[in-house]
Protein backbone atom coordinates (compact mmCIF):
# COMPACT_ATOMS: atom_id res chain seq x y z
CA UNK A 1 0.00 0.00 0.00
CA UNK A 2 2.81 2.34 1.10
CA UNK A 3 4.56 1.55 -2.15
CA UNK A 4 1.44 2.40 -4.45
CA UNK A 5 0.93 5.70 -2.43
CA UNK A 6 4.89 6.65 -3.38
CA UNK A 7 4.83 5.98 -6.87
CA UNK A 8 1.69 7.86 -7.29
CA UNK A 9 3.34 10.92 -5.78
CA UNK A 10 6.50 9.93 -7.96
CA UNK A 11 4.15 10.22 -10.81
CA UNK A 12 2.50 13.37 -10.01
CA UNK A 13 5.60 15.23 -9.17
CA UNK A 14 7.38 14.28 -12.25
CA UNK A 15 4.43 14.51 -14.59
CA UNK A 16 5.83 16.83 -16.84
CA UNK A 17 8.99 14.65 -17.87
CA UNK A 18 7.02 11.04 -18.02
CA UNK A 19 6.85 9.91 -22.46
CA UNK A 20 3.35 10.49 -23.84
CA UNK A 21 2.39 10.44 -27.22
CA UNK A 22 -0.21 13.25 -26.73
CA UNK A 23 2.80 15.65 -25.24
CA UNK A 24 3.82 18.72 -27.99
CA UNK A 25 6.67 20.48 -28.37
CA UNK A 26 4.72 23.48 -26.40
CA UNK A 27 4.16 20.95 -23.53
CA UNK A 28 8.34 20.36 -23.74
CA UNK A 29 9.25 23.69 -23.63
CA UNK A 30 6.63 24.55 -20.79
CA UNK A 31 8.02 21.92 -18.67
CA UNK A 32 12.21 23.55 -19.43
CA UNK A 33 10.47 27.03 -18.54
CA UNK A 34 9.31 25.93 -15.19
CA UNK A 35 12.64 24.10 -14.16
CA UNK A 36 14.53 27.18 -15.03
CA UNK A 37 12.11 29.83 -13.50
CA UNK A 38 12.38 27.41 -9.96
CA UNK A 39 16.43 26.72 -10.17
CA UNK A 40 16.94 30.74 -11.20
CA UNK A 41 14.31 31.64 -8.39
CA UNK A 42 15.98 29.43 -5.25
CA UNK A 43 19.50 29.33 -6.56
CA UNK A 44 19.35 33.41 -7.86
CA UNK A 45 17.41 33.96 -4.69
CA UNK A 46 19.83 32.67 -2.64
CA UNK A 47 23.30 34.16 -4.44
CA UNK A 48 21.50 37.43 -4.78
CA UNK A 49 20.33 38.02 -0.98
CA UNK A 50 24.03 36.41 0.01
CA UNK A 51 25.56 38.83 -2.20
CA UNK A 52 23.51 41.98 -0.94
CA UNK A 53 23.81 41.00 2.41
CA UNK A 54 27.41 40.73 2.68
CA UNK A 55 27.96 43.83 0.30
CA UNK A 56 25.64 45.91 3.31
CA UNK A 57 27.50 44.45 6.04
CA UNK A 58 31.07 45.96 4.35
CA UNK A 59 29.15 49.15 3.57
CA UNK A 60 28.14 49.16 7.29
CA UNK A 61 31.44 48.17 8.69
CA UNK A 62 33.63 50.14 6.59
CA UNK A 63 31.21 53.52 7.95
CA UNK A 64 31.78 52.39 11.32
CA UNK A 65 35.27 52.60 10.83
CA UNK A 66 35.43 56.06 9.09
CA UNK A 67 33.94 57.33 12.26
CA UNK A 68 35.15 57.69 16.22
CA UNK A 69 33.73 59.34 19.19
CA UNK A 70 35.07 61.80 21.10
CA UNK A 71 34.05 63.96 23.85
CA UNK A 72 32.34 67.22 23.51
CA UNK A 73 30.96 69.89 25.93
CA UNK A 74 27.50 71.54 25.50
CA UNK A 75 27.31 75.36 24.61
CA UNK A 76 24.22 76.23 25.77
CA UNK A 77 21.67 74.47 27.76
CA UNK A 78 19.10 71.56 25.91
CA UNK A 79 15.52 71.86 25.78
CA UNK A 80 13.53 70.49 28.37
CA UNK A 81 11.16 68.62 25.75
CA UNK A 82 12.01 66.61 22.90
CA UNK A 83 10.04 67.22 19.76
CA UNK A 84 9.29 64.15 17.98
CA UNK A 85 10.57 64.30 14.34
CA UNK A 86 10.01 62.12 11.41
CA UNK A 87 13.67 60.01 11.57
CA UNK A 88 11.91 58.91 14.85
CA UNK A 89 14.58 60.66 17.19
CA UNK A 90 11.99 62.18 19.73
CA UNK A 91 13.57 61.21 22.83
CA UNK A 92 16.64 63.54 22.18
CA UNK A 93 16.90 67.03 21.64
CA UNK A 94 19.46 69.44 19.76
CA UNK A 95 22.07 71.30 21.19
CA UNK A 96 25.22 73.29 20.31
CA UNK A 97 28.29 71.88 21.42
CA UNK A 98 32.27 72.30 21.27
CA UNK A 99 34.95 69.77 20.56
CA UNK A 100 38.96 69.26 19.60
CA UNK A 101 39.38 67.70 15.89
CA UNK A 102 42.11 65.35 15.73
CA UNK A 103 43.98 68.02 14.13
CA UNK A 104 43.99 70.09 17.07
CA UNK A 105 41.56 72.56 16.16
CA UNK A 106 38.17 73.65 18.16
CA UNK A 107 34.98 73.04 16.23
CA UNK A 108 31.42 73.84 16.96
CA UNK A 109 27.99 72.25 15.57
CA UNK A 110 24.87 70.92 16.57
CA UNK A 111 24.28 67.45 18.03
CA UNK A 112 21.49 65.60 19.56
CA UNK A 113 21.57 65.11 23.08
CA UNK A 114 19.06 63.99 26.24
CA UNK A 115 16.68 66.71 27.14
CA UNK A 116 16.97 69.19 29.98
CA UNK A 117 20.97 68.81 29.83
CA UNK A 118 23.06 72.04 30.95
CA UNK A 119 25.96 74.25 29.01
CA UNK A 120 29.61 72.59 30.21
CA UNK A 121 27.96 68.78 30.66
CA UNK A 122 29.88 66.52 28.62
CA UNK A 123 29.00 65.14 25.30
CA UNK A 124 30.03 62.30 23.42
CA UNK A 125 29.78 63.08 20.04
CA UNK A 126 30.71 61.12 16.81
CA UNK A 127 33.62 62.71 13.79
CA UNK A 128 34.65 61.70 11.08
CA UNK A 129 38.93 62.05 10.08
CA UNK A 130 38.65 65.28 9.22
CA UNK A 131 36.98 66.05 12.70
CA UNK A 132 33.21 66.74 10.94
CA UNK A 133 30.48 65.44 13.21
CA UNK A 134 28.66 62.29 11.63
CA UNK A 135 25.77 61.02 12.71
CA UNK A 136 26.20 57.67 15.72
CA UNK A 137 27.27 54.58 13.44
CA UNK A 138 24.79 51.41 13.93
CA UNK A 139 26.12 48.57 16.47
CA UNK A 140 27.48 45.63 15.49
CA UNK A 141 24.17 43.66 16.15
CA UNK A 142 22.19 46.72 14.25
CA UNK A 143 24.56 46.09 11.10
CA UNK A 144 24.30 42.40 11.14
CA UNK A 145 19.89 43.09 11.72
CA UNK A 146 19.96 45.34 8.50
CA UNK A 147 22.24 43.20 6.33
CA UNK A 148 20.11 40.31 7.17
CA UNK A 149 17.15 41.95 6.49
CA UNK A 150 18.69 43.17 3.37
CA UNK A 151 19.51 40.18 1.95
CA UNK A 152 16.39 38.71 2.92
CA UNK A 153 14.53 40.87 0.98
CA UNK A 154 17.03 41.06 -2.21
CA UNK A 155 16.57 37.31 -2.29
CA UNK A 156 12.39 37.30 -2.02
CA UNK A 157 12.61 40.14 -4.67
CA UNK A 158 14.71 38.48 -6.89
CA UNK A 159 12.69 35.28 -6.81
CA UNK A 160 9.74 37.51 -7.32
CA UNK A 161 11.06 38.60 -10.41
CA UNK A 162 11.97 34.99 -11.44
CA UNK A 163 8.17 33.54 -11.28
CA UNK A 164 6.98 36.50 -12.50
CA UNK A 165 9.37 36.22 -15.61
CA UNK A 166 8.46 32.32 -15.87
CA UNK A 167 4.92 32.97 -16.05
CA UNK A 168 5.13 35.99 -18.48
CA UNK A 169 6.81 33.04 -20.78
CA UNK A 170 3.93 30.58 -19.65
CA UNK A 171 1.04 33.06 -20.57
CA UNK A 172 2.89 33.88 -24.32
CA UNK A 173 3.09 29.81 -24.68
CA UNK A 174 -0.21 29.64 -23.87
CA UNK A 175 -1.55 32.06 -26.16
CA UNK A 176 0.81 30.42 -28.76
CA UNK A 177 -1.04 27.10 -28.32
CA UNK A 178 -4.27 28.39 -28.28
CA UNK A 179 -3.74 30.14 -32.03
CA UNK A 180 -2.36 26.82 -32.72
CA UNK A 181 -4.97 25.02 -31.42
CA UNK A 182 -7.81 27.58 -33.42
CA UNK A 183 -5.63 26.67 -36.49
CA UNK A 184 -5.80 23.31 -36.36
CA UNK A 185 -9.56 23.44 -35.66
CA UNK A 186 -10.20 25.55 -38.23
CA UNK A 187 -8.44 23.09 -40.51
CA UNK A 188 -9.89 19.88 -39.06
CA UNK A 189 -13.62 21.49 -38.84
CA UNK A 190 -13.38 23.95 -41.72
CA UNK A 191 -17.41 24.48 -40.98
CA UNK A 192 -16.39 25.54 -37.90
CA UNK A 193 -17.20 22.83 -35.97
CA UNK A 194 -21.21 22.12 -37.45
CA UNK A 195 -22.03 18.86 -38.41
Amino acid sequence: MAGTRRTRVKRKLLWRWRRNPLRRRSDRVETWIVLVTWIVALAGGLLAGEAAGSAMEDDLTTRRAAVHSVSAVLTENADRTPAVTADGTGGTVRAKVRWTAPDGSTRTGVTRTEPGRTAGSPVTVWIDRRGDLQRAPLTAGEASLQSALTGVLVAVGTGAVAFGCGRLARLRLDRRRMRDWEAEWARVAPSGGRT
